[in-house]
C-alpha cells in the first residue's frame, strides 16, 4: 500500500509541538485487539507499512487488520552541504503525528495468542513504546 495523500492543501507544514494526550482515536472501534502508543512521535509511512506487512504475514490471511493512523504531514529535508538561507527544503517523506493513547492498529477475527504475537512484531517496527490492549 502507498501511504501518501492524494492531494494536500499546502505543500509544506510547520513542525509543531506534540503536547498532551490523544483526544480522539484512543478507543478500540473496529477489532478486538489493538496496539496503543504510549509516547508522542512521528511515525513515517514506511514504518507504518512495515508494521502492517508484519502483522498480515503473521496471521496468514486470517482475521482483519485496521490501520488507524494516516501519514498526512510532509517532512522537508534540505540538501546536504547547503548554505544557510535559500528557504525551506522540498518534501521528502510523510509522517503521522501520534500522541500518547492513540490506537495505531486494530485486529479482529483471530485468537488472542495469534493477535498478541502479530501485534508484538508490529510493535517492534515502531519507534516508540506501545502496549497491547483488548476491547471490553
Amino acid at each position: 500500500m502507498n501511504y501518501n495523500p492524494k492531494r494536500t492543501r499546502f505543500r509544506k507544514h510547520h513542525r509543531g509541538r506534540m503536547k498532551g494526550k490523544a483526544s480522539r482515536g484512543s478507543q478500540i472501534c473496529f477489532g478486538k485487539y489493538a496496539l496503543q502508543a504510549l509516547e508522542p512521535a512521528w511515525i513515517t509511512s514506511r514504518q507504518l507499512e512495515a508494521g502492517r506487512r508484519a502483522m498480515s504475514r503473521n496471521v496468514r490471511r486470517g482475521g482483519q487488520i485496521w490501520v488507524r493512523i494516516f501519514p498526512d504531514k510532509p517532512v522537508t529535508v534540505r540538501p546536504t552541504e547547503t548554505r544557510m538561507g535559500s528557504g525551506k527544503g522540498s518534501p521528502e517523506y510523510w509522517v503521522a503525528v501520534v500522541k500518547p493513547g492513540k490506537i495505531l492498529y486494530e485486529m479482529g477475527g483471530v485468537p488472542e495468542n495469534i493477535a498478541r504475537k502479530a501485534i508484538s512484531i508490529a510493535a517492534s517496527k515502531m519507534p516508540i513504546r506501545t502496549q497491547f490492549i483488548l476491547s471490553e
